[in-house]
């Protein structure tokens, strides 16, 4: 069993920052990519940024320069570090991760999201 629990959102105001985390636990042998993704109302979940083991990340291009993804690997922990946060941001983030697990093999797992609320 795997759980990723997300904490981190609220409320905000434009311009402010917000940073979001996730931890993994559970039955894990490694951790190979981890990736936060978003659903604003009424919209369909998108990607937002994603690391991988080796460190390699990407970002989608309304969050480049404004947003950092970054892992503890020792702490099976992603972060999200939200910079000049404008209201188009408002929705639930979600985390993702790429677990191998012992026993089990490779799986993909989400948390439950996390709302980031971006409004004057």
């Amino acid at each position: 069993q795997v759980q990723l629990v997300e904490s981190g959102g609220g409320f905000m105001r434009p311009g402010g920052s917000l940073r979001l985390s996730c931890v993994v636990s559970g039955n894990i042998f490694s951790i190979n990519n981890w990736g936060w993704y978003r659903q604003a109302p009424g919209k369909e979940r998108e990607l937002v940024a994603t690391i991988s083991n080796g460190g390699s990340s990407n970002y989608v291009n309304s969050v480049k320069g404004r947003f950092t993804i970054s892992r503890d690997s020792a702490r099976n922990t992603v972060y999200l570090q939200m910079n000049s946060l404008k209201p188009e941001d408002t929705a639930v983030y979600y985390c993702k991760v790429h677990i191998v697990q012992v026993g089990v093999g490779d799986a993909y797992y989400w948390g439950k999201g996390t709302l980031v609320t971006v409004s004057s």
